[in-house]
């Protein structure tokens, strides 16, 4: 997943809204297949960010354990740099 995550869903949700509106405007649809459309174009809509927000929270996790394995290594490397100085 790109650093843009964020910007991406939102565009697509801009497209989803501009879409929806198209529809509306120029679709001889019957009221009840406009709300059904909608419906399904809100669903997809949601599911779209829960995995959004999946992926972005499995990065978040993943980038923490990161950083705390960095930092334990250099916490690591400073007592073992402080042993040899006082030795």
């Amino acid at each position: 997943m790109d650093d843009n995550n964020g910007s991406t869903v939102g565009w697509f949700l801009a497209g989803v809204a501009v879409g929806a509106a198209a529809a509306l405007l120029y679709a001889p649809q019957s009221g009840k297949e406009t709300r059904q459309y909608l419906g399904k174009t809100t669903q997809d809509g949601r599911d779209a960010m829960e995995a959004s927000g999946k992926e972005l929270m499995e990065r978040g996790k993943d980038l923490y354990e990161r950083g705390k394995k960095i930092a334990d290594d250099a916490a690591e490397l400073f007592e073992r740099g402080k042993k040899l100085v006082q030795g």
